[in-house]
């Protein structure tokens, strides 16, 4: 076999369907609490207000039917593989299977990407949510151990200094949320359930009171014209520029950071009780539930209050704070629900990511400590405990708005590539049995596919070219150590 040819050699589903280390504790409710905790939390308590001041205006809720839309197409493939190959590894594992080892530690180091910046992201997020809580108890954290020592300068790529030390809280989070994974899914699972009733229950108060004192004057007009950055510039389709039907879009692909939650429960399938049947149900429900809540919550949002007046990193509590009947009782509770949904987004970040790091060790790509698992606790022990490290660094040094930058693209990538995958299987394994069959295949897939490109070029140019950086060192690693070391080139 030619040195090429090996960098395209498929792994046999055989083999991924080993010997399984890790506990299957999870059931159907489980997993789609796990896709929930981790879709609701950023999405509506961030990035709603960034989105819509700075992309799409009202028109917000049409982005999040764009963004729902064409992550229902790529569910709908992630559930055929998800109940076909139901180990961990995710989007890494499927294309491993169907495309070949260098597309597989392509996707899986995107993922490396995407969970560790997110657990990052959200952190700060959780940050200024409990700084801002403490203070109306009394308690002040000094701003110096509250914010980033890093900020990201005039330059597309430049970081400056702020004069802050750290952001002690952030870490706080990861760390404390990284001590809980490290002792069972069981329990990390268990409150998990618990967070998602707190953060629902706040959201459906906040739509059930917010629906009365909608002005439907801020809705109009519903898509803002369009505004070019770029002097001169005419038309629809400038860029850079916001709102209009190409904010719609980029306010999708800005947005879509919040859609990573499905993928998180596609990597707990080794874990699932009944994988063939309870995968395909917490992707699915999870997705649907959590896409009906975010138009639902953008389109209140925006009747509340104007959309220009949203670029706040609290848009939901700012939103009722707009409202003297609501702001002394409804408020406070807001902060506390989103502490709570940002907290449960961390931590299904925090169970996706080591058992991605688990699949690429298990497969040689990696170093064996990354696929050691806990005897007693079962868990990748080794694996949770660098991520968790790696991303309090991140949290601790670097602000919210360029760790919110990295993550989209690799979300996007991943989703692209399952897409294509459930096409390539269909052809060469038609063999395989399918619990779960995606429908219309040539539709679905080929829709998804055109979806995720449409979202990828409406991302911002220099996340492309933080995309190919973080690429380039992944081929450095993966032909330094993982094609020398890897099981499948072995046999």
């Amino acid at each position: 076999m030619t040195f090429w040819n090996q960098l395209w050699t498929t792994k046999p589903i055989e083999a991924e369907l080993g010997d399984n280390e890790l506990k299957r504790t999870l059931g159907p409710w489980a997993l789609t609490a796990l896709g929930i905790g981790a879709i609701v939390g950023t999405g509506i308590f961030v990035l709603t207000g960034v989105a819509a001041a700075n992309n799409a205006g009202p028109a917000l809720a049409l982005s999040f039917v764009v963004a729902g839309f064409v992550c229902a197409m790529a569910a709908l493939c992630y559930a055929e593989f998800a109940a076909m190959i139901p180990v961990a590894g995710s989007a890494y594992s499927y294309s491993y299977s169907t495309l070949g080892e260098l597309i597989a530690w392509f996707i899986g180091w995107n993922l490396v990407l995407e969970y560790l910046v997110s657990i990052s992201a959200v952190a700060a997020g959780w940050s200024g949510y409990v700084v801002s809580l403490l203070k109306h108890i009394g308690i002040v954290i000094p701003a110096a151990f509250a914010n980033a020592p890093l900020a990201k300068g005039a330059g597309a790529m430049s970081v400056v200094a702020t004069g802050d030390v750290i952001n002690l809280p952030a870490v706080f989070i990861v760390l404390a949320i990284t001590a809980l994974c490290y002792f069972g899914i069981k329990h990390s699972s268990t409150v998990n359930i618990w967070i998602v009733v707190i953060k629902l229950t706040v959201i459906f108060l906040f739509i059930i009171f917010g629906l009365h004192y909608i002005v439907p004057e801020n809705w109009h007009p519903f898509v803002p014209d369009r505004v070019c950055s770029t002097a001169g510039a005419v038309g629809d389709m400038c860029r850079p520029g916001k709102y209009g039907w190409m904010g719609v879009f980029e306010g999708a692909a800005i947005i879509f950071f919040a859609y990573i939650g499905f993928d998180a429960v596609s990597t707990a399938a080794q874990e699932a009780k009944n994988p063939k049947r309870d995968m395909p149900i917490g992707i699915l429900a999870s997705l649907l539930i959590c896409t009906a809540l975010y138009i639902i919550v953008s389109l209140v949002l925006t009747g509340i209050v104007p959309f220009k007046e949203l670029n706040v990193p609290n848009p939901v509590s700012f939103g009722i704070e707009q409202v003297p009947a609501l702001r002394n009782w409804l408020a406070p509770l807001i902060d506390i629900g989103a502490l709570a949904g940002l907290s449960s987004v961390i931590l299904v970040m925090v169970i996706g990511q080591p058992r991605i790091f688990y699949a690429m060790s298990k497969d040689g790509l990696l170093p064996p400590a990354f696929g050691k698992v806990h005897p007693r606790h079962q868990t990748p022990h080794v694996a949770t405990l660098i991520t968790g490290i790696i991303a309090a660094i991140g949290a601790g040094l670097l602000p919210i708005d360029i760790l919110a930058e990295l993550t989209n693209i690799g979300t996007l990538l991943a989703f692209l590539v399952v897409c294509i995958a459930v096409l390539v299987m269909r052809y060469t394994r038609p063999d395989m049995p399918r619990p779960f069959r995606t429908p219309w295949p040539w539709v679905t897939c080929v829709v998804g596919a055109l979806g995720c490109v449409v979202l990828i070029l409406s991302l911002p140019h220099d996340t492309w070219w933080r995309a190919i950086i973080w690429t380039a060192i992944g081929l450095v690693i993966y032909f330094g150590y993982g094609l020398r070391h890897s099981r499948l080139r072995k046999r």
